[in-house]
């Protein structure tokens, strides 16, 4: 049997071309290289997953001139040092970094040290290493990585060229994996790739792993939305879309049942508090065609929030929103979450009628009629 390579390593990107949503970086990475403006400390921040080692590698590469083939493994091995700060951050192990640094390049042009995970090194650490990231050989070249910024002492932020990764967006994680789902002949609905890039939360290596989850959950080569959501353990978008039509109709009974079959089906009470709390932005997005744009839905779904945004009037978006955040701050200190939600369902359903109500007696006159 062959030795399976999970798709982050797979399609680990190459050259800058092939980062995914990270082009402010890789431009100005490049420019540098090209201009001979590179700095000599790097320290490259982002949430996890969205290319900061593997541009650091890619970096590395190429002010050696090294190509982007096997041969030549072992010779970018002898100029790329790697060390993981989480495992190595005693001042020991920063001093004998420091210690090869002060041996030159046997090929190529320079050495280059990648540190990941940089703010978990020490105080101690980070001390020691302070004289030579502000005055390194020639040669050297330093590319810090960290998932937390504030973490790191001013003091080595002020001697770094700063860049900042950003979050991948879903449309381009979505068009990546269909890119790779191509390339290894799996048939793959473009709900089941939406759904995916939106788990994965801007993370590229998240999603290619829920991508191999997915696949094998899948032997036919054939992934569908609904295997999608049952691997996932994700709520259909269609109880929203149902609810929420029960709630505009102020139909209490069935927007009680749908929430038991949730829990029933062993969601919890919170997630579908938030999800709903989402499903009414999403609408409130499309009221407007300028704000269209912010809908992070599937196309084949986008019709469908346009039909029911179109039924729901913006007062009901507004006042339904303020009733789950409640619900969403009020859920986890209470002790009976269940009715927690319900009567946030309650409020919802009979909301029409109170905004009505409201919108008859502006000023209360009406009142003091009945009054006297």
């Amino acid at each position: 049997m062959d030795n399976f390579v999970v798709s982050a390593r797979k399609y680990r990107p190459k050259d800058f071309e092939e980062v995914i949503g990270q082009e402010h970086i890789t431009t100005t990475l490049k420019n540098a290289i090209d201009n001979n403006q590179l700095a000599q400390a790097l320290l490259f921040c982002g949430p996890r997953g969205v290319g900061k080692t593997t541009c650091a590698r890619i970096l590395a590469r190429l002010i050696n001139n090294f190509e982007a083939t096997g041969h030549l493994e072992n010779l970018v091995s002898l100029n790329i040092y790697e060390l993981d700060a989480a495992s190595n951050n005693s001042v020991d192990d920063i001093r004998n970094l420091i210690d090869q640094v002060r041996y030159p390049p046997q090929q190529g042009k320079y050495k280059v040290y990648i540190i990941d995970e940089v703010h978990m090194l020490s105080n101690q650490a980070f001390n020691a290493f302070l004289k030579t990231l502000e005055e390194p050989p020639s040669y050297a070249i330093f590319i810090l990585a960290t998932t937390e910024k504030h973490k790191v002492i001013p003091t080595i932020l002020s001697r770094c060229q700063i860049y900042d990764f950003n979050r991948i967006e879903i449309s381009d994680i979505t068009d990546q994996l269909k890119t790779i789902a191509e390339k290894e002949g799996i048939e793959m609905e473009e709900e089941a790739l939406h759904l995916i890039a939106q788990k994965a939360d801007g993370a590229m290596r998240d999603a290619l792993s829920i991508f191999d989850l997915i696949v094998t959950f899948s032997s036919d080569h054939k992934v569908t939305y609904k295997d999608t959501i049952s691997n996932l353990h994700i709520l259909d978008h269609d109880y929203y879309f149902r609810i929420t039509d029960y709630l505009l109709n102020e139909d209490t009974s069935q927007s009680l049942l749908i929430f038991d079959e949730i829990l029933r089906d062993g969601f919890d009470g919170h997630n579908f508090i938030v999800g709903l709390s989402e499903h009414l932005r999403d609408l409130l997005v499309c009221q407007d065609a300028v704000t269209i744009p912010l809908l992070t839905a599937a196309d084949s779904v986008k019709k469908k929030y346009a039909e029911q945004a179109a039924k729901a009037p913006v007062s009901f978006l507004l006042s339904g929103l303020n009733i789950l955040n409640l619900c969403d701050i009020n859920y986890k200190t209470s002790k009976n979450q269940r009715l927690q939600v319900e009567l946030a369902l309650l409020k919802l359903a009979h909301l029409n009628s109170a905004i009505t109500l409201a919108q008859a007696l502006p000023n209360g006159e009406e009142v003091k009629k009945k009054v006297s």
